[in-house]
């Protein structure tokens, strides 16, 4: 597997274990705020890292670690990624994905085969907007048929999408509700504008819609909050 980083440990990537997070290297989509432009932008691509480095870390910290999240750039690109997750496996850790439900069908084998147990998806816009995010065509069939797998899976999720002023507002935010379902579990999340993929600058309070230096505590967001628990669907704000 193409593993473009490594972080050996985390208390805040996998709700309630200490994992470590393997970072593919590749991704097939351009979205601006990406924070990680050296694991997507060919350009900036560092040296990998050997898989076998990461396994032997892993069998090391056996019984201390509990948890290994793989994401990205996009982890399902990855042609290994499935047999790279059986070793991983075969160590009893538990498995976090974390991706942009762009391939609906690897989701799906990962799963039947009972390969992950958390899967965090990006839901990056309502679906007209994708295109305009992501900088790339995209099918929005797919990443609904994501969304539906990964609902009717049984393992803990959650969806999340990124406040981007620049392009993705609280009103745009406001049509992705009826992509959600009673039982999902949504996070927002406030843009960060440094080491992006594209230089950003800094968020243009002309434009945003919300001029709280934290999401958390702007009145639109706590209004979507209520929403979903109107509607059986848990919503957290994530901010800075």
């Amino acid at each position: 597997m193409i593993i473009g980083g490594f972080q050996r440990f985390s208390l805040l990537d996998y709700p309630g274990k200490l994992s470590a997070i393997v970072f593919t290297q590749g991704c097939n989509f351009r979205c601006p705020y990406c924070h990680n432009p050296d694991l997507v932008d060919p350009l900036r691509y560092q040296q990998t890292i050997p898989e076998e480095e990461i396994l032997a870390f892993l069998k090391q910290r056996k019984g201390r670690l509990g948890a290994v999240t793989i994401t990205g750039g996009e982890p399902t690109l990855q042609k290994a990624l499935l047999p790279f997750i059986r070793k991983v496996k075969a160590m009893d850790y538990v498995i976090k994905l974390d991706t942009n439900g762009s391939k609906p069908e690897v989701l799906s084998e990962l799963i039947n085969l009972g390969l992950i147990d958390y899967v965090a998806m990006d839901l990056k816009a309502p679906m007209h907007l994708y295109p305009v995010v992501t900088q790339v065509p995209i099918d929005g069939s797919l990443i609904r048929e994501s969304m539906d797998i990964i609902r009717n899976s049984g393992l803990d999720y959650e969806y999340r999408t990124t406040l981007f002023d620049k392009l993705l507002g609280w009103s745009d935010i406001d049509q992705i509700k009826s992509l959600l379902h009673p039982g999902d579990k949504y996070y927002i999340q406030q843009c960060r504008y440094n080491d992006t993929l594209i230089q950003l600058g800094e968020p243009d309070n002309k434009q945003i819609e919300s001029v709280f230096p934290h999401l958390s505590d702007d009145p639109v967001g706590k209004d979507f909050v209520r929403w979903g628990k109107d509607n059986k669907i848990k919503i957290r704000i994530r901010s800075l």
